[in-house]
């Protein structure tokens, strides 16, 4: 049963992540964080690694904290909550860090149905390149509008 509510947990935690990623973008990265979002936006420097980069620590201390806290207590549920964001962790920077924005050359020639779509639906969100108007959605629930056959 442990075993069972641990995989729930999991994958809750997961799902839950999708939404985390579109309010933190949403309201704190177009909002009071847009400093640190903004390069990724509009490139105003020659490095590889955007401040936008620092997103990414905050959910990665996140994810370490439950699971160190998981493996010094009783807290067994840490581990499943710590291995979701991480999971999620791990799909977001595969299909938004290398898969859409190529920051590693990889999947370049991907071109079907659900590729084009999630491509497209980022183009859309890049258009605006400030603070304001930018469309929003998570990384992989992406309105079926965008996905053209």
């Amino acid at each position: 049963m442990k075993l069972f509510l641990g995989i729930l947990i999991f994958l809750g935690t997961f799902g839950f992540m999708e939404f985390m990623a579109w309010f933190t973008h949403k309201y704190i990265m177009h909002g009071f964080l847009w400093s640190l979002h903004k390069d990724h936006h509009h490139k105003d420097h020659d490095s590889w690694f955007e401040r936008n980069d620092a997103f990414f620590l905050f959910y990665a201390v996140v994810s370490m904290s439950f699971l160190m806290i998981a493996d010094n207590t009783p807290f067994w549920y840490g581990w499943p909550l710590g291995f979701g964001i991480l999971a999620y962790g791990i799909a977001y920077f595969v299909v938004h860090d290398i898969f859409i924005h190529q920051r590693f050359k990889l999947f370049r020639n991907a071109n079907n149905w659900y590729a084009r779509g999630v491509r497209r639906a980022h183009k859309i969100h890049h258009k605006h390149l400030g603070k304001e108007d930018g469309e929003n959605f998570g990384m992989l629930v992406v309105p079926f509008k965008y996905f053209k056959k």
